[in-house]
């Protein structure tokens, strides 16, 4: 039940019809991952995919040195590793277990054989796929365009819009996490924080963010730092 739960909310499955459903449940294998145990590394071979059932899972870069940049934060319903269902070239980021995990997996062959057979399927995951790509374009501009503030606002403004909710939002990562989202550091963040408080843009009671000041920080995000 718990499978089916997940295939509910996947997102660009949403509302399949419980036969389609047990056609993906058929071909799904279930694995489960520690606490920081890595999923697949960047460059293995993508012999499939993975749908997170319990647990968060991130997806990121990382650098020779040791740097890494969080490309997604993944929960309950969300998919990774699908670019490598159309290309021989392997995965192109690192997926790393950040709570103990419920994974299913879809092999590679089953999953596109499937998807030969139906074509609706196979469009709602391109959807889905040109979404991740529109957000993984923003994040790229963000990072090399604008300084860390305008960074901040873009991703506030994001969550809001996700969370239907433009009055506050709920911050789902730790400020490490974020900070690694945004190209920074948890020290830089939360100065970052506290400059956009006393500015009167946001206010902050843990994880909880209200958005005072909405014109602002869209003015924020849109300039990428703040006005001279």
């Amino acid at each position: 039940m718990r499978d089916r739960s997940a295939l509910k909310a996947l997102a660009g499955f949403e509302g399949l019809p419980q036969e389609d459903q047990e056609k993906l449940l058929s071909i799904a294998l279930p694995r489960h991952f520690a606490k920081k145990e890595v999923i697949f590394a960047e460059r293995d071979e993508g012999e499939g995919f993975f749908v997170v059932v319990e647990g968060k899972v991130k997806v990121l870069k990382a650098s020779p040195e040791g740097k890494e940049v969080i490309l997604h934060l993944c929960g309950p319903g969300d998919h990774i590793g699908q670019v490598a269902l159309f290309g021989d070239k392997g995965f192109p980021a690192s997926a790393e277990a950040l709570t103990a995990c419920r994974l299913l997996f879809f092999p590679r062959t089953a999953i596109l054989d499937l998807l030969r057979r139906e074509p609706q399927l196979a469009l709602n995951l391109l959807a889905f796929l040109s979404l991740r790509l529109r957000q993984l374009t923003v994040q790229v501009e963000s990072l090399a365009l604008k300084e860390v503030p305008g960074r901040l606002a873009s991703y506030l403004l994001y969550l809001a819009e996700e969370q239907r909710s433009p009055g506050g939002v709920s911050l789902d990562s730790s400020k490490g996490q974020l900070a690694g989202m945004l190209g920074t550091t948890p020290e830089t963040l939360s100065r970052i924080f506290s400059d956009m408080a006393e500015r009167g843009l946001i206010e902050v009671d843990r994880r909880e963010v209200s958005l005072l000041d909405q014109e602002g920080l869209k003015a924020l995000a849109e300039e990428g730092r703040y006005a001279t």
